[in-house]
């Protein structure tokens, strides 16, 4: 398997299931089982589903220095992610609380703490790049020093920027710029998904675009191929929450292009990981394992 870099955030999460949007006013209300917490974060997740898969990861993140660390350190150890590149630099851990409905709508409130602020050494990430093949740097502040660094030194370089709906946002278009895989959500595209790729390919020049259209999957570019189609999504068990569908898609997409070049046969893997994905609550978890994956890629026959 591959050795890949991971930077990007890490958070405290809670879930909160509501019967459906918009939320009434009641002073007092009584989940029960619809309130969870877990570690989670763009980064985290990351980590979690590329180690599942069965990868090694250099994972580069930011914590407090404060009680949370301890629980995120011991969900490192859980998942076999090597924690030697996590630093406690921040005042707090970053922290999100997550509103969810059984229709799959959901809001992500997520505070920083001062994350936005902090820098990650640059030496230490040029050495945990060193022996990895790509470099996966979510959009937060401290891996933006590292877009060019992982371009000079030859490495692929993956990210993903969300929600997005201009092409030179001020926040990603360095992201965008440097970015070999570039994913992103269709939710506030000013236009259809396939006249977005094809502007950021006259924009950037991206070579791989993945954009995640929820119910309806996903769209593939590949440039050298002059390839832009739609690839349906498919069920593999009930909707529970669509929080973490997109790292879940950009996580295997990432693992079957590294092994395969391939990344037609990647998104065809991608959108069966997602699928059984948002059959879980907290966007950290249901993620499979290469081979559990491949038995439900066989059973839905993509």
């Amino acid at each position: 398997m591959s050795k890949i870099l991971v930077a990007g955030l890490t958070n405290l999460e809670v879930t909160l299931k509501v019967e459906a949007f918009p939320i009434h006013y009641n002073p007092v209300l009584y989940p029960f089982h619809g309130i969870n917490s877990a570690v989670s974060g763009v980064g985290f997740n990351v980590a979690k589903a590329l180690t599942r898969l069965g990868n090694t990861v250099n994972f580069l993140s930011l914590v407090g220095r404060d009680s949370a660390q301890k629980l995120v350190k011991q969900a490192l150890s859980d998942e076999e992610i090597r924690g030697k590149y996590m630093l406690d630099r921040l005042k707090e851990t970053p922290h999100s609380v997550v509103i969810y409905d059984s229709r799959g709508n959901r809001q992500a409130n997520v505070d920083l703490k001062d994350i936005q602020d902090s820098i990650y050494p640059q030496v230490l990430f040029e050495q945990a790049l060193t022996d990895c093949s790509l470099a996966v740097l979510c959009n937060v502040n401290f891996t933006r020093p590292f877009l060019q660094a992982a371009r000079r030194a030859g490495k692929l370089v993956a990210t993903d920027v969300h929600a997005i709906s201009n092409i030179d946002d001020p926040y990603n278009c360095d992201y965008m710029a440097a970015a070999n895989i570039l994913f992103m959500s269709h939710e506030h595209l000013p236009c259809s998904p396939e006249d977005w790729a094809r502007w950021l390919i006259h924009r950037y020049g991206t070579e791989i675009i993945v954009i995640g259209m929820g119910a309806q999957g996903a769209l593939l570019s590949v440039k050298q191929d002059n390839f832009i189609e739609r690839i349906p999504a498919v069920q593999t068990r009930p909707l529970v929450s669509t929080i973490g569908a997109g790292d879940a898609l950009f996580s295997s997409f990432i693992h079957y292009y590294q092994q395969t070049s391939d990344p037609y046969e990647a998104i065809r893997k991608a959108v069966v990981y997602a699928s059984y994905k948002i059959g879980a609550t907290s966007a950290a978890d249901g993620f499979l394992s290469a081979d559990e994956l491949d038995a439900w890629f066989m059973r839905v026959a993509v």
